[in-house]
């Protein structure tokens, strides 16, 4: 599926669990399943096995909007502007995001810099949106509040919309979100509606 540019549509899914092939990761396959069976392309980015260091607050992104420091997350800020869908997957921990999907986030405050500081445009002017999914152990009513927050801002930061999010209590145990009623079909639906939102289409269904 093509943007009104005519380019295909770009979907990257940030899989910022820790554990490999766990219950985040497969709601995260699913999402970007569906967005690669709307006509996406899609790239899934495994935090865990990049070097990332946490900001250091030295401020060196007021000067151009760069980050001064070189490590993996310097191929990560092209993928985060480029993209037209990001999907955000992470578990809860202690109320917010895990340290691997905290520190992608943190090191956004370039980004954040370039567009409300130095005024430094994207140059993809596509309509950009992101969505969150996210699981938790316990059931309640305020268990994703934070982390929702925190991932708003990541979005605001990249130039991204907050246009969606899938969100399953009471998931722990690993592999435990296949037994869930709904859980794996919502996210494959989530990733259609992603890029039928991109591209101003409708999905049956």
């Amino acid at each position: 599926m093509s943007s009104t540019g005519g380019e295909m549509i770009k979907v990257m899914g940030i899989m910022g669990s820790p554990r490999r092939h766990g219950n985040t990761e497969q709601l995260l396959d699913e999402v970007l399943a569906g967005a690669r069976a709307a006509g996406a392309g899609i790239e899934k980015v495994i935090v865990s096995e990049l070097d990332i260091s946490p900001c250091r607050e030295i401020y060196a992104c007021l000067k151009d909007g760069n980050c001064a420091i070189a490590d993996d997350m310097q191929q990560l800020y092209p993928k985060l502007t480029q993209a037209d869908g990001i999907v955000l997957a992470s578990p809860i921990f202690f109320y917010g995001l895990t340290s691997q999907a905290k520190a992608v986030v943190d090191r956004c405050q370039a980004l954040w810099v370039r567009r409300h500081i130095l005024g430094i445009a994207n140059s993809n002017q596509r309509s950009r949106k992101g969505v969150f999914v996210s699981v938790g152990a316990t059931g309640g009513k305020r268990l994703f509040s934070g982390a929702k927050l925190t991932v708003k801002c990541f979005f605001d930061a990249a130039g991204v919309e907050y246009a969606g999010e899938l969100l399953i209590r009471k998931i722990d145990a690993k592999g435990e979100i296949a037994n869930h009623p709904t859980a794996l079909r919502d996210a494959f639906r989530l990733g259609g509606e992603l890029v039928r939102s991109l591209t101003g289409t409708r999905g049956c269904g």
